[in-house]
């Protein structure tokens, strides 16, 4: 991608905000001191726009800066070497299958998945991805839910957003951190709503790229930690570290 490319999907972006909040182009020129002309070029992508613009054009559309800069990662020359994103060293952009844990309190059971990256989307630049849970039921009855979607690789986080196939109602939205350093593991946090009882939900969960014995020091690893829980109440938001 060009930064001309770049400065027209940006532009695009900031067109369908304005447009989205009913704002017009005099109106956000204003609102962040620039000419009618130049708001007109940001949108067109006919010039570049500085990062205190760039700030100044979030705050008045009251929209997250990522909003405006999400894009699609450059392609490499062999696809196949690494699949998605653009850098070498995070394993967790190289992996095709990745595997899914969350301890689910209710049943006293660790809950185990598989989430499979498929191809890259050429006009979004978004990966389609699958995952399936394995349940047990309080009876012992098992059963799959499946579920399919697509990911969005970040330098900091990795997002997964998927729709159950067999009850569009439930969409999960999952957040993992992208490891800088190589591990085999990353935490992340899985919100959606509890089938059993329809209420939203949020699991700690542990994504990792080998299959994992469920022993007590990895179910360990699922459970909130003190510090987390104690963060948590402090903040009244439901979050996990990144260790």
């Amino acid at each position: 991608m060009t930064e001309q490319d770049a400065g027209s999907r940006i532009g695009s972006r900031i067109r369908f905000f304005r447009k989205s909040k009913h704002i017009t182009l005099q109106q956000l020129a204003d609102r962040i001191h620039k000419s009618r002309a130049t708001m007109c070029k940001y949108e067109n992508g006919d010039i570049s726009i500085d990062v205190n613009s760039l700030y100044d054009i979030c705050c008045a559309l009251n929209v997250p800066m990522n909003e405006l800069i999400d894009m699609p990662l450059p392609e490499k020359d062999d696809p196949e070497d690494i699949l998605p994103g653009h850098t070498d060293e995070s394993p967790f952009f190289k992996s095709k299958r990745m595997y899914f844990y969350f301890y689910d309190g209710r049943y006293n059971h660790l809950k185990d998945g598989i989430i499979n990256i498929g191809e890259r989307d050429p006009k979004t630049g978004d990966y389609s991805c699958t995952l399936s849970i394995c349940i047990v039921s309080p009876s012992g009855r098992t059963s799959e839910l499946f579920y399919t979607g697509k990911v969005i690789y970040g330098e900091m986080l990795i997002r997964f957003s998927f729709i159950n196939s067999c009850n569009t109602l439930e969409e999960a939205l999952l957040y993992i951190f992208n490891p800088l350093e190589l591990r085999d593991e990353t935490v992340g946090l899985l919100c959606s709503i509890s089938t059993a009882d329809l209420v939203p939900c949020s699991f700690k969960c542990l994504l990792t790229l080998t299959p994992k014995e469920p022993t007590e020091d990895f179910r360990s690893k699922l459970l909130f930690t003190d510090a987390e829980l104690k963060r948590m109440k402090k903040l009244n938001r439901l979050l996990v570290t990144n260790v």
